[in-house]
């Protein structure tokens, strides 16, 4: 009869389960992580495929591959620390600022600069490639001029001088070309007008003690605006004459970055707390968050919705990543079909030359040979787990001992301990063991005894152990503090259902006389 490995026990969920729009946010597993020296202020996906991400961090701007994650370029052009690399809609271009009120545009390719534009007079935080004319970018400074350039001129079109305070956030509308939203230190929004040159729209206050505006988002309809002031994000209707519609507080610290993702219907939002915030845009309810190890600078999510990029203060560089599904991968090779059918120009949304392709699961290959042959399938024994190996070969010490790493979860320890007993084998494995081997085995009874899955289980082993060890307590300090540990656990316990026990009373009586008063 073959070995039956331990089964372990199922309980019921302690919490409610998740819904769909959290599993989905779930699916971005796979993190990898990036260590630079100093802060990642900038990351910003390329809007056509392959989508190259730039990160801007210290005084280089990094383009990564989209599939690899591996660095491809280094732009390091720059004479102080470089801001804001953004990368142009055909994915050729990329322009970045710096410290010292440069802004330049780069090659991706060669990292030759192009062109150079030196009119701001203290850092340029922010840099963007309009979105519909890929001749002009957009710059934002501290010295409090919002300038939009011409990039074959090489000088600015407008100049914008409307802010009082450092302009640190700012984008040119995706609906129209003359439109600029703009977020400043003096804790206002502003639309600003290229074919007036003035500002139009002004949403928020610039009165002592308000906070200052980190980061600004405009939905692609032009209509609706976001903005990040402290802890708040602000919901704005550019169509009532920059009403605020909604004002959100679901972060415990400011509010640094933003961004959309693909399709525009989810909002994220990272903050000096670690946490991320993922908002629907219907409701501007939370419906995920996510946990970083570090307070955010920086947040971007990849067109394609299979990536979330998060540069951190401590100079970390986080991305995660999902699989396409089905669906997506269906309508993928639909597109590419299609565009096989087209003109040549429409082949650039290929696979760029080295990115490689991740072939789908479940395909199926031609099978060669004479298909009325007999097919033998072998049978793939199921490999045991190492503590299933040693209870074969009845090593009971060791097989709970591998159950007590930290990497083991609690209820595969308590269904080996209930498999022990079960085998009577507990005492056996419990036995010869000094303070050392033994302090594990105390720590998981203190950490388990009050959860209602194992707190049964997890006294009687107590009561063994405090049997088999009773002439050796007070011998050593750390056995003796975690028994001190477990002592409290016991007494909060019967203190706490001591307590249980007196409400109920308290609310049968209740209800007793208020069946005899309607009787």
């Amino acid at each position: 009869m073959d070995y039956q490995p331990t089964v372990v026990q199922r309980h019921a969920r302690l919490t409610k389960p998740r819904s769909p729009e959290s599993g989905y946010w779930r699916t971005y597993k796979h993190p990898v992580f990036i260590k630079d020296f100093a802060p990642v202020t900038s990351i910003h996906f390329a809007p056509t495929a392959p989508h190259r991400y730039a990160v801007t961090a210290a005084t280089w701007v990094q383009v990564y591959a989209y599939r690899t994650q591996r660095l491809t370029k280094t732009i390091s052009r720059f004479q102080d620390v470089a801001r804001s690399g953004n990368i142009r809609q055909d994915g050729k271009l990329v322009v970045a600022g710096d410290d010292t009120g440069l802004v330049q545009v780069f090659d991706i390719n060669s990292r030759a600069v192009l062109r150079t534009m030196n009119e701001h007079r203290q850092p340029v935080h922010v840099t963007r490639f309009s979105a519909l004319d890929s001749t002009q970018v957009l710059s934002c400074s501290d010295d409090t001029t919002v300038k939009l350039w011409d990039i074959p001129s090489q000088s600015s079109i407008t100049t914008f001088t409307d802010h009082q305070d450092y302009v640190r956030s700012g984008l040119v509308s995706a609906s129209n070309p003359s439109l600029i939203l703009t977020g400043s230190y003096d804790s206002t929004v502003r639309v600003l007008d290229t074919r007036t040159g003035v500002s139009e729209m002004i949403m928020g206050s610039a009165e002592k003690g308000q906070a200052p505006v980190e980061d600004v988002l405009l939905f692609p309809s032009g209509t609706l605006a976001l903005s990040c002031s402290g802890p708040i994000l602000k919901v704005w209707d550019l169509v009532a004459g920059g009403r605020c519609l909604r004002a959100l507080s679901n972060h415990q610290k400011t509010i640094t970055c933003m961004a959309f993702d693909g399709k525009a219907a989810r909002v994220l939002t990272g903050g000096l707390d670690q946490m991320v915030k993922v908002y629907d845009v219907a409701t501007y309810q939370v419906v995920h968050t996510m946990r970083y190890p570090a307070p955010l600078l920086c947040l971007a999510v990849s067109p394609d919705d299979t990536h979330i990029a998060a540069g951190m203060s401590d100079g970390t560089l986080s991305v995660r990543r999902r699989d396409h599904t089905e669906a997506e991968l269906s309508a993928l090779d639909a597109r590419k079909e299609a565009a096989k059918q087209g003109v040549w120009e429409t082949l650039v949304d290929f696979e760029a030359i080295g990115e490689g392709t991740v072939k789908p699961k479940g395909v199926n290959y031609e099978v060669l040979g004479d298909q009325n042959e007999l097919r033998v399938e072998g049978r793939r024994r199921k490999r045991l787990r190492q503590y299933d190996k040693y209870l074969k070969s009845f090593r009971y010490r060791d097989a709970l001992d591998e159950v007590l790493q930290p990497d083991i979860p609690p209820v595969t320890a308590f269904s080996l301990i209930y498999e022990l007993i079960g085998r009577d084998g507990l005492r056996r494995a419990l036995s010869g063991r000094d303070d050392i081997l033994l302090e594990p085995i105390v720590k998981l009874l203190a950490k388990h005894i009050t959860d209602v899955r194992f707190g049964e289980l997890a006294c009687e082993v107590a009561i063994v152990v405090l049997d088999m060890y009773a002439s050796v307590v007070g011998l050593s300090p750390v056995i003796d503090a975690e028994l001190a540990k477990l002592r409290s656990k016991v007494e909060d316990e019967l203190k706490f259902q001591d307590e249980l026990t007196q409400v109920r009373g308290a609310v049968e009586m209740i209800l007793s006389t208020s069946v005899m008063a309607a009787t």
